[in-house]
C-alpha cells in the first residue's frame, strides 16, 4: 500500500461530507414560484463562503501542497 493511500481516502472523505452538507443546505431552501431580485443577507455578505466548489478546490491545494512540501523536504 502507497504511503498516501490513507491520506487521499481522508481527503475524498472530506470532500464528500462537504458535498454532503451542501446539497442538504439546498434541499432546506423553499421553492418560490415567484423570483425576486433579493439576495439572501448570508449570501450578500459573504458570497464565497457558502461555495462548496470552493471549498473543495481549497482542500485539494491544501492536500496537494502537504504532498510537494513532503517531496520537497525529503530530497
Amino acid at each position: 500500500m502507497d504511503i498516501w493511500t490513507v491520506p487521499l481516502i481522508t481527503i475524498v472523505l472530506i470532500i464528500c461530507i462537504i458535498g454532503f452538507i451542501a446539497v442538504k443546505k439546498w434541499s432546506k431552501v423553499p421553492v418560490v414560484e415567484v423570483q425576486d431580485n433579493q439576495i439572501p443577507g448570508p449570501i450578500e455578505e459573504h458570497p464565497f463562503t457558502l461555495n462548496p466548489i470552493i471549498w473543495i478546490a481549497l482542500v485539494a491545494v491544501f492536500f496537494i501542497g502537504i504532498v510537494i512540501f513532503y517531496y520537497a523536504a525529503s530530497s
